[in-house]
């Protein structure tokens, strides 16, 4: 095996660490994971769980190991399996799933205007403990290393996330985390949170100013405040301070839009000192919305593509430092071997820029062949101008990509089943145009790009 250096920014590519650009230190999560191994709720209640009252350093390095092998296989694992193969069928053999994300909540308390809502309709459902547990017990016969408890909707809106997140860290799993926006983050929930034994969480906030965010996080059933969310995560850094616990490990994100472009600086200052990680990330910039740009990259971009006799939509990126970057072709996703999406009702997607697994590859529970009656009441919920849908009136319903045989089958049997395979084999010999969920895809790992 190749010696790599894994870190978060091998990780997640395409995002800016603005500590590259300030005096905020780099933080590396993958090896604060490792070497606070010891603090891992799973650890520590696997112990517990075959009566050890002591650190058992042969244990401890099994669970080291465990969670070094997962972060090497997301980076080196999708390469891998395209050199290996150009078909994909049930004979190839491919390792696990190395994470879940379980939307255990696709309801959301915020419109903001540069998520998929406000533009494909999306139920306002949580999932059922029955399923719940389902999912996590096929994950653990998996031996998934990893999940995230939530995709489309704000995961603090479901009642059991706690028992959830013990739930599976009972279960031996090694990293547990989710996003939120912090309108929930209340101080009696940021002492669960932290004394659940929740990994990892990630702070969305996309504001430098109380303007900006008050513009890009609207309230859909009560008005949001800058300051609420502020002191919300501010006091979550004081209660986990306060507990000396050393997790979750904590970062803020924010999304690069035409609002928050001049604001980095004064979103990095917001939040230095009191998360691990500040970062900032590409908003759907492929083939362009060139309003969402600077006048300066806009013109810069609009002029190259016209010298160099290029389609006039080709993908671009422009990243937090105006650096441009134009795409020259397309290239295999590594999602189709990193990771399963799960809908609230037991839909599975490919990959988590799929919206509601609208290219369906499977379905764990019968409930999600009902779909098209909780599509049919937000409609009508919207049509009605019912309170809490009035910022929804530009979304159209999902489309359907891809329909499996409508029968319910387990995770193993869709990860290793035909229609997920097809995709990997589209994939592989780099003919994504074919996919209609693929070929205006804006997952920036799927693009080769050149700087101009």
């Amino acid at each position: 095996m190749k010696n790599i250096n894994i870190t978060e920014q091998n990780i997640v590519l395409g995002s800016s660490h603005l500590s590259e650009k300030s005096d905020m230190k780099y933080f590396d999560r993958v090896k604060f994971m490792e070497n606070n191994m010891f603090e891992n709720m799973a650890y520590k209640l696997y112990l517990e769980k075959i009566g050890s009252n002591d650190e058992d350093l042969k244990i401890l390095d099994e669970f080291k190991k465990r969670y070094k092998k997962y972060r090497l296989d997301w980076i080196l694992s999708p390469s891998e399996q395209y050199q290996k193969n150009k078909i994909f069928n049930k004979e190839t053999t491919i390792p696990n799933p190395l994470c879940v994300d379980i939307e255990i909540a696709a309801i959301c308390d915020l419109a903001c205007p540069h998520c998929y809502r406000e533009s494909i309709m999306t139920p306002d459902k949580t999932i059922s403990e029955e399923l719940f547990k389902k999912v996590i017990d096929a994950v653990v016969k998996l031996d998934v290393p990893s999940i995230k408890l939530n995709w489309r909707g704000e995961p603090l809106l479901h009642p059991k996330i706690i028992n959830f997140i013990e739930y599976a860290k009972k279960n031996k799993i090694l990293e547990v985390m989710i996003n939120t926006n912090c309108t929930n983050l209340n101080t009696e929930m940021c002492e669960k949170l932290i004394d659940s034994g929740i990994d990892h969480i990630i702070f969305s906030f996309d504001g430098g100013t109380k303007e900006t965010y008050n513009k890009m996080r609207p309230g859909r059933f009560r008005k949001n405040n800058f300051n609420e969310i502020y002191n919300n995560i501010r006091q979550f850094s004081e209660i986990k301070k306060k507990k000396g616990s050393l997790f979750p490990t904590t970062k803020i994100q924010m999304v690069l839009t035409k609002e928050t472009r001049s604001e980095v600086e004064s979103f990095y200052n917001l939040f230095n000192g009191f998360v691990d990680d500040v970062t900032v990330i590409q908003y759907n910039e492929r083939g362009g919305n060139l309003e969402e740009i600077k006048e300066i990259s806009r013109t810069r971009i609009q002029d190259w593509i016209k010298n160099k006799n290029l389609v006039s939509d080709t993908p671009f990126m422009v990243t937090v430092d105006e650096k441009i970057f134009l795409s020259k072709g397309r290239k295999p996703c590594p999602q189709l071997f990193q990771r399963l999406m799960i809908t609230y009702d037991g839909k599975v997607g490919m990959c988590c820029h799929d919206w509601g697994a609208q290219h369906c590859i499977g379905y764990l529970d019968k409930r999600a062949f009902n779909e098209k009656i909780e599509i049919e009441k937000l409609e009508k919920s919207i049509l009605n101008n019912k309170k809490g849908f009035e910022l929804l009136r530009k979304t159209s319903r999902p489309r359907v990509y891809n329909s499996p045989k409508p029968k319910v089958s387990n995770l193993n049997e869709i990860w290793h089943g035909d229609d997920l395979n097809k995709v990997r084999s589209i994939h592989s010999k780099k003919k994504l145009e074919e996919l209609d969920v693929c070929k205006n895809c804006t997952f920036k790992d799927t693009y080769e790009w050149y700087e101009i």
